[in-house]
């Protein structure tokens, strides 16, 4: 399985969605919430895409009463597809970089003697009310948590201050990959270090389970973001966008 593939094949299961198809070399995931890697469909491969293809891709989610919604890279060979579905009045939003990195070089990102997040294996109510706190929009908040929370094997970062867990995040495992999801620091608390600390307690779970390669998902249009993961050794290896169907008014 080469990389793409595995990527794409773990990314989907890292957030659980409701149903998932396979078709023409695609996964189509199904799911009716906020996060939109359980409900867009993406290819698992970087190649050409017959018309055909996005044909069915279309029935299958008209057929479950849910709007088309495509997960695409920035690729050349995609140009034919995305030609089409302008044509077809979709538009292309949400840039998103696929960064990869190692367990090692992300664990280098705390300090040696720093108090590394807490790992756990299920989530607790401290870790998923970060999520709705202030600053986080609550509704995709909590469709994040539901999402996260239902992967099989996942394990789940805090750092605590007292009772209320300040900065979070999530790991899971497959096809011979960690990713990191989740990335979450209370709004009063960033700029301390905190998500750092996240990165490399999960890094120390990773190598514990001797898994060396991580990748991520980080919006292409947030700097401070990029900026931390690249001190933990990341780099973007392609660029996304999510593809929808307008919806006219009848």
């Amino acid at each position: 399985m080469n990389d793409v593939e595995a990527i794409e094949r773990a990314t989907v299961a890292a957030v659980s969605p409701a149903a998932v198809e396979e078709l023409d070399g695609w996964l189509l995931p199904f799911d009716e919430g906020s996060v939109k890697r359980a409900k867009s469909a993406v290819p698992l491969a970087h190649a050409e895409v017959r018309e055909r293809t996005l044909d069915r891709i279309e029935d299958r989610y008209d057929s479950r009463q849910l709007v088309p919604l495509l997960r695409i890279a920035d690729e050349a060979c995609f140009d034919g597809l995305r030609a089409e579905l302008e044509r077809r009045h979709y538009v292309g939003d949400s840039p998103t970089c696929v960064q990869i990195g190692t367990a090692r070089r992300m664990r280098a990102v705390a300090a040696a003697d720093a108090k590394l997040a807490e790992v756990e294996a299920t989530p607790d109510e401290a870790w998923a009310a970060l999520f709705l706190g202030e600053g986080f929009d609550p509704v995709d908040g909590a469709h994040r948590v539901r999402a996260l929370s239902r992967a099989a094997g996942s394990l789940y970062a805090s750092v605590r201050e007292g009772r209320r867990t300040v900065a979070a995040g999530a790991m899971a495992f497959g096809h011979g990959w960690a990713s990191v999801h989740g990335m979450r620091t209370d709004a009063s608390q960033r700029g301390r270090g905190l998500a750092g600390r996240v990165l490399a307690g999960l890094a120390e779970a990773a190598l514990a389970r001797g898994v060396e390669r991580v990748f991520l998902q980080v919006d292409a249009q947030n700097p401070a973001a990029h900026a931390l993961y690249r001190r933990a050794g990341f780099a973007t290896r392609w660029q996304y966008r999510y593809w929808q169907r307008q919806q006219w008014p009848r």
